[in-house]
């Protein structure tokens, strides 16, 4: 059974990340006493390019600054010319929190003379290519709680110019670097999801899909699929190690664990775009996540080699990768999960009869 290494480098030091099982059915393992060998290049492409990604994942790219500005709870009579974007910059409060504090809707249209609550707080001005990741470890908080507090919603890109509202427990002070590499951060596959993407520019561009795996620029968002194309098919064929659900021991499985031989070839469930792709999710070693549309997302853990890459344009039954024992898992399988708007569905139920 290979283990993975738990350190990430963010910002100024390396960060220690604490082995979270997310509702896994399997008990935790011990801590991996050492790294494990390095993912296997993935075939047709570039190697050093392709390792560098494999090592590097795209939240460790762009460092971050701990910016953030206090803004106290004030009123603002919008002006001629105004934009609620650019009462947010004269205001240093975000346009998305103050379009939540005086219930505006989209697309946000303000009137002469109209008077708005700037909502008091502390906000991040995020620059291009921030993930939302690295915002949270700069500040010492989980992403989920910066989610929560700005109402982010599909498809989770932040854009350079934007500011996020900080929850009220982020420190007063941004971490030292001791203070990051002590500190314990839990990072799972909604966490990947929600802050894996690099901040795009304000003019919101993304990279088209393609088929080559060729790794994106760290500083490029992955194109998202507008709809399901299809059906999900079985990403491997074997016993159904553990199901969807509370276990015996009342962990929940957010998936299913299917066993499978060391090196069975693991195939995409549907038509998609690869939206993370490496072994930085401890407790599932190699991990796939491929977006599918339709706020539709499959996970592929415990690989023991990738052969994808983030942005990657995929097709159901395309191989992605090999079967393994990586991560915490005591035989080789795959870990599968299909996730409807963040929340895990039971794949049994759209996955054809075995």
């Amino acid at each position: 059974m290979q283990r993975l290494p738990l350190i990430l480098t963010i910002a100024a030091g390396p960060l220690l990340l604490e082995a979270c099982i997310p509702n896994q059915a399997e008990p935790a393992a011990s801590p991996p006493p050492a790294p494990s060998p390095a993912t296997p290049p993935i075939m047709g492409a570039d190697t050093s390019t392709v390792m560098l990604a494999e090592t590097q994942p795209v939240w460790t790219a762009q460092q971050v600054v701990a910016n953030a500005r206090t803004v106290a709870a004030s009123s603002y009579v919008v002006k001629s010319g105004d934009t609620l974007r650019g009462i947010g910059n004269r205001t240093g409060a975000g346009s998305e929190a103050i379009a939540r504090a005086n219930g505006l809707p989209p697309p946000y249209h303000v009137r002469v003379g109209q008077t708005l609550s700037i909502p008091a707080g502390r906000y991040h001005l995020v620059a291009e290519g921030e993930t939302g990741i690295a915002i949270a470890a700069a500040y010492g908080v989980a992403w989920r709680q910066i989610v929560e507090a700005n109402g982010l919603e599909q498809p989770y890109i932040l854009r350079r110019g934007q500011r996020l509202l900080l929850p009220g427990n982020a420190p007063a002070r941004a971490p030292s670097s001791m203070e990051q590499r002590a500190a314990a951060f839990r990072i799972d596959i909604d966490d990947v999801l929600t802050g894996g993407q690099p901040a795009a520019p304000e003019n919101g561009r993304t990279a088209s899909a393609s088929s080559t795996p060729k790794p994106l620029p760290s500083n490029v968002p992955a194109a998202q699929p507008a709809r399901l194309s299809g059906s999900f098919d079985w990403p491997v064929r074997g016993t159904i190690l553990s199901r969807f659900g509370p276990g015996q021991s009342g962990a929940k499985n957010n998936g299913i664990d299917i066993a499978a031989p060391i090196g069975t070839p693991i195939r995409a469930s549907a038509d998609g775009v690869v939206a993370y792709a490496g072994d930085k999710v401890a407790v599932f070693g190699g991990l796939v996540l491929i977006n599918h549309g339709s706020s539709w997302v499959s996970a592929y853990g415990h690989a023991s080699r990738v052969d994808v890459v983030r942005g990657q344009k995929v097709t159901k039954g395309q191989v992605i990768g090999l079967v393994g024992d990586t991560g915490y898992a005591s035989k080789p399988k795959l870990h599968f999960e299909l996730r409807k708007d963040r929340v895990p569905v039971n794949p049994m139920g759209q996955l054809p009869s075995p």
